[in-house]
């Protein structure tokens, strides 16, 4: 037991009831900040405001962002010269800030980097110089395929006697070549802009697209998207998250050479649960800094206001209400964290319990986001408050990445499958 002498208030940072950080974590955590803070934020607001045609225009203020980030040296390589457990918190204090600042703009530079990672983890050289200094995008919902890319087990999670979905994106894998036909979903997150691609399509090797199980054959690949064939639809109009251009893809007898797969045949749902697994962690990160922008918001807004004759922090339901959002970051923060370490250190993650992570984290922060609206009563709703902005932000967070029900659903799935294997029966 440590004992004080002395009532004083508890050690609070940036990040809540944070564990001391290291010198080295407080450069990193207070230069994304101001990050997040002098740009993130600022360019976020400003693209909200910008038809989807207009974010993606040439000479939008929306390419600034990569150039910006740059700056920061942040990359993966910088995770991996620390122990494993700094490593984590350094990852997650950059994300929640990211986040902080402007969620469509977070996603979208994690997304600018996946092809990138991918081939840095497959060791491709040819791959990493490939994708170096370009715009990523993460390809693997189809237009006819969006929550069925979930489906790993087909004998127990699919219709009986049918065989599993093949989805719209298509390869035809040669001896030397990889011919794609068909087109990704309008979701995928910098489809509207990105120059390459991390894809995850349904395959025939020769002998047809699906296994003996009616599993779907499928290929991973990093591809080029100024090839012949390659063309991109009108960018997606949304309510939320409007600086993240989306957008879909269309390939028509798109040809790469084979050796720009990551993962083939045998090797495919392996690569699959890893990439999904990964992206998952970023959105648990995000929103943690999302909700940490409703609550600071909401802080300042009721120590400014005032009803029946004094301030509304003074009013001890309006404290109720504060502590109770505080209360919900703190268990983003902690979930989130938890799901990366998991991810990032276990021997064998799985993608179905990094998603349910960002469930319970997307979920809550949708409870401090409505409430810190809530508390901003009809100002809330005006266009001249940033917290409506972060409502309709949020709201599609419950979505992308895995719609929340589904995902809930599949660790259900997953409990069932290690119950068989003897998990839980001590």
């Amino acid at each position: 037991m440590r004992l004080s002498k002395e009532l004083k208030l508890p050690s609070i940072s940036m990040t809540g009831f944070e564990t001391p950080l290291s010198t080295e974590e407080l450069a990193i955590q207070n230069s994304v900040h101001l990050f997040a803070k002098n740009v993130l934020r600022p360019l976020g607001q400003e693209l909200d405001k910008l038809s989807a045609e207009e974010v993606i225009a040439p000479g939008s203020p929306y390419y600034s962002v990569f150039a910006e980030a740059a700056k920061l040296g942040l990359d993966s390589s910088l995770l991996e010269q620390l122990p494993p457990e700094m490593a984590v918190r350094v990852e997650s204090l950059i994300g929640e800030e990211m986040g902080w600042g402007d969620p469509g703009l977070a996603i979208s530079l994690a997304a600018a980097g996946f092809p990138l990672e991918m081939a840095r983890a497959v060791g491709n050289q040819e791959l990493m110089d490939l994708c170096a200094g370009k715009i990523g995008c993460w390809m693997i919902t189809h237009p006819n395929k969006g929550s069925d890319v979930t489906t790993y087990d087909v004998q127990r999670d699919w219709a009986k006697g049918a065989p599993g979905n093949k989805g719209n994106m298509l390869a035809t894998v040669g001896k030397d070549e990889i011919v794609i036909n068909g087109q990704c979903s309008a979701w995928v997150s910098n489809g509207a802009v990105a120059q390459v691609a991390l894809g995850y399509l349904g395959a025939d090797y020769g002998d047809g697209y699906f296994a003996e199980d009616g599993r779907p054959n499928g290929v991973a690949a990093i591809i080029p998207l100024d090839l012949p064939g390659v063309s991109k639809g009108k960018p997606l109009r949304k309510i939320g998250q409007r600086s993240l251009p989306q957008g879909e893809i269309y390939f028509d007898n798109v040809k790469i050479p084979k050796r720009f797969a990551v993962a083939l045949k045998d090797e495919y749902y392996g690569n699959h649960t890893s990439a999904w697994s990964y992206a998952g962690t970023h959105m648990g990160q995000t929103f943690t800094g999302v909700a940490r922008a409703a609550f600071e918001m909401a802080l300042q807004y009721v120590h400014e206001r005032k009803q029946g004759g004094d301030l509304l922090i003074n009013h001890q339901l309006t404290r109720f209400r504060i502590g109770d959002m505080l209360r919900r970051v703190e268990l983003c923060r902690g979930v989130a964290r938890r799901s990366l370490a998991y991810a990032r250190m276990t021997p064998e993650g799985h993608a179905y319990a990094t998603a349910s992570a960002k469930v319970t984290i997307t979920q809550e922060a949708m409870k401090v986001v409505d409430e810190a609206m809530q508390l901003y009563g009809g100002a809330g709703t005006s266009l001249e408050y940033p917290i409506e902005k972060l409502f309709r932000d949020t709201r599609a967070a419950l979505i992308e990445d895995g719609e929340n029900n589904l995902l809930t659903m599949r660790l259900g799935f997953l409990a069932q499958q290690l119950y068989a294997e003897g998990w839980a029966q001590n």
